[in-house]
């Protein structure tokens, strides 16, 4: 990574450390600066992608909640700076490439195959800049979040059963590439035994609701956001892969050798909106619905505690890793060129500007990654108030207006609360469980269960589950008909109850 070589750009490191009274830099000069009735206005171009979840805190919650603003540098050299701060979104990371490229875009989000074409097309058309790739917004160190779906009603179980359909996917994402190791996993030729098409996620849960498609393989938030809407349901997600992804921030160099000072605000900016996700997830999660469109459970899903997705703007070897795998991929799909070393791509990390942030706010380095990694469920149960011990067979439930999420140490006590609330005139908009062997988190109606005794253990699969019930001896179980044996269960103690 930069941050661990010394010989690069002596003319950053002298401006990165340099305050100086006056406002004339000896860096590089950028088109995001002029003058504007004698003072310097400094633009700050940010390109985001308000629906993909995994950028939110560093577009939506930055830029609403103005934690920018907050963090910019007003003494020295930006005494008398007046900013111009710009926001633009975006469906997917090519367009802020492009923006970018064209000096338009200062600050890029996006994930990490865009990223990568994002940085070597830099490489190849930009004579006098880089792109860096200077922190991280969220990641899955196993691939959770990219993920294919097929219509709700359909036949469709696994992979295996996709063999002759049509399949779409945004050609050139992470989900793409995360589609073709899946199918080669499950034998089958992505050239032959199905037909892929190109198709945005837009397009495609509309294909998946008309039934012109018979499954759509997307990134983040989609394979979870289409089920929670009712017209779509996962059959396969990234994790199983085992294959890290991520979003991550990436900087044009020549405004972070201008302006360091405000690229370490901005990551300022981003810490500070991690820590108040974590403090608050549920109100976050409310005002990034409306901010994005997306609905509060599905970002609670994705970032709160036993998330898909870790919030941690670390660059650790897991994202190196991402980053490498992407350029591979990319490579065997001919996006980039082939003869490029996937361990090149290091050359434009750097993550001395996050560094100098944790530093200035007084946070440590190893903590935040050691949090991020350990943000699962605690707390007490809900109905027992039993300590939750063990977050990958716990559960989780939100009520219809109520604002924070409710937790339980298993899901049997999660199914039992529901005859009480059903009793109390409340309903749950959805219910959270977690698959007993990977800890991922599942929107229970479309899991599936084992019971063994008074034991019930989630499944992202169904054979899954089925050798898990011929390992334990216990039975595959839907989850409307563990609803209504608690239900039922509910009747007879009511029955019974002394009058």
């Amino acid at each position: 990574m930069r941050g661990e070589r010394t010989g690069w750009k002596r003319g950053f490191t002298a401006c990165f450390l340099m305050i100086s009274v006056t406002f004339m830099s000896s860096c590089a000069s950028t088109s995001a600066s002029n003058t504007t009735g004698g003072r310097q206005v400094i633009r700050i171009a940010i390109g985001t992608q308000d629906q993909v979840i995994n950028t939110a805190v560093g577009g939506a919650v930055v830029r609403e909640m103005e934690l920018l603003q907050k963090h910019l540098p007003r003494t020295g050299k930006y005494e008398n700076v007046e900013y111009k701060i710009e926001w633009s979104s975006y469906t997917s990371g090519p367009p802020i490439t492009n923006k970018m490229v064209a000096g338009q875009i200062d600050i890029g989000l996006m994930g990490d195959f865009p990223a990568v074409i994002n940085m070597l097309t830099f490489q190849k058309e930009v004579a006098n800049a880089d792109s860096l790739f200077i922190g991280t917004l969220a990641y899955s160190p196993t691939g959770a979040g990219n993920a294919v779906v097929v219509p709700k009603d359909s036949p469709v179980t696994s992979l295996a059963d996709l063999r002759g359909k049509t399949v779409s996917v945004p050609f050139g994402s992470a989900a793409h590439g995360m589609l073709l190791k899946a199918l080669e996993t499950a034998n089958l030729n992505p050239e032959q035994d199905v037909k892929l098409i190109s198709q945005s996620p837009e397009v495609g849960g509309s294909s998946l609701r008309t039934g012109q498609i018979d499954a759509h393989a997307d990134f983040v938030p989609f394979g979870e956001l289409f089920p929670f809407r009712g017209f779509a349901r996962k059959i396969f997600d990234g994790a199983q892969t085992g294959k890290p992804t991520l979003h991550g921030i990436v900087v044009r160099s020549d405004f972070a050798e201008q302006y360091p000072e405000v690229v370490v605000a901005y990551l300022k900016a981003i810490l500070e909106a991690n820590q108040m996700f974590r403090e608050e997830p549920e109100a976050i999660a409310a005002n990034i619905q409306e901010w994005s469109g997306v609905e509060k459970e599905v970002v609670y899903m994705f970032l709160g505690p036993s998330g898909l997705q870790a919030l941690s703007p670390a660059i650790e070897d897991v994202h190196l890793t991402a980053l490498k795998n992407s350029v591979a991929t990319l490579a065997e799909l001919g996006r980039v060129d082939a003869g490029i070393n996937p361990d090149s791509i290091v050359d434009w990390v750097d993550d001395r500007f996050l560094r100098q942030a944790i530093e200035e706010m007084n946070l440590d380095y190893d903590r935040l990654v050691a949090e991020a990694g350990n943000y699962v469920i605690t707390g007490n149960d809900a109905l027992t108030n039993e300590p939750i011990t063990n977050p990958k067979m716990a559960a989780q439930l939100w009520v219809q207006g109520e604002e924070t999420v409710m937790s339980f140490a298993s899901i049997a006590n999660m199914l039992q609360m529901l005859p009480k609330l059903q009793e109390e005139g409340k309903a749950a908009n959805v219910l959270f469980v977690h698959d007993r062997e990977n800890g991922w988190k599942l929107f229970a109606e479309n899991s599936y269960f084992v019971q063994t005794g008074n034991e019930i253990s989630a499944f992202l699969s169904a054979e899954a589950a089925q050798n898990a019930a011929s390992a334990s001896g216990g039975r595959v179980a839907a989850f409307k008909d563990l609803q209504q044996f608690y239900a039922q269960q509910s009747q007879q103690a009511l029955l019974v109850a002394p009058r």
